[in-house]
């Protein structure tokens, strides 16, 4: 069988309702067995993707260029609607910040962890453009992104990192008043959450592999495939497309 790994963005119960569908549906296109395997942390599925333990594989895009050596990009994964989505940095309306070099000494809370490419890492190069180093303002972590705003709105920090289209999540819009907040700077559009395969599998099946993906919005039964996935389109993808995301990564970590 072949073995489709799912970063952990929601818990193995919840990534196993929304991408078991699609593993099924890949399976039956290829006619070849897809086994759907969740993990329970980060760790555990980072230690997956270096051991090459998946063939094919759904992660952000900071994971896929760690592992372009050894993985190849097929797809990107649209949500919202939208294809490329900017990291941006958040302030309230009433907080005076206009510039991103206000934010010296400030807090800042993060919609992610440090691998998080557009809640961290793009909020992070934005800071670097205007002269902030590490050190020079105070770093938390959200558990996710839209709770980055939310504790922006309730004053917990005076800015909030995430993508550009936080902002207009109804589960954001239904929690606060938006209104009261403001995006402060946002890099360009980066291309959204990838699907890579293993490099070794055949080219012929990896050809198979991404015909299937990208063609998941011609049919009722992809689209649902797709809508279980909370996901709104595929597109195909390559190596280059994420040449923008790996000068932000070199920038903000030196590698």
């Amino acid at each position: 069988p072949l073995i489709m790994g799912v970063f952990p963005r929601l818990n193995s119960a919840e990534t196993g309702r929304q991408f078991t569908p699609m593993a099924d549906y890949v399976s039956e296109q290829l006619r070849r067995k897809v086994e759907l395997a969740t993990s329970k942390n980060f760790g555990s599925f980072w230690n997956a993707v270096t051991e090459q333990r998946y063939d094919i594989v759904h992660y952000n895009p900071y994971h896929y260029i760690r592992s372009a050596k050894t993985y190849r990009v097929i797809a990107h994964q649209q949500e919202f609607g939208k294809d490329a989505v900017g990291g941006a940095l958040f302030v309230r309306k009433d907080s005076g910040i206009t510039r991103v070099s206000q934010l010296r000494g400030r807090t800042i809370i993060f919609g992610g962890g440090k691998d998080a490419m557009l809640s961290y890492i793009a909020p992070r190069f934005l800071l670097m453009q205007a002269g902030l180093k590490e050190g020079d303002f105070k770093s938390e972590f959200a558990v996710n992104p839209p709770n980055a705003l939310l504790a922006l709105y309730h004053k917990q920090a005076d800015a909030a990192g995430g993508g550009d289209i936080l902002i207009d999540l109804p589960v954001v819009r239904n929690a606060i008043d938006t209104k009261e907040l403001k995006v402060l700077a946002t890099t360009e559009p980066l291309l959204f959450l990838p699907w890579a395969v293993k490099r070794s599998m055949p080219a012929k099946l990896r050809e198979s592999v991404q015909s299937v993906m990208v063609g998941l919005e011609r049919s009722d039964a992809g689209k649902k495939v797709l809508s279980s996935a909370k996901a709104t389109g595929m597109g195909k993808a390559e190596d280059r497309d994420f040449n923008p995301h790996r000068k932000m990564a070199t920038a903000v970590f030196g590698r």
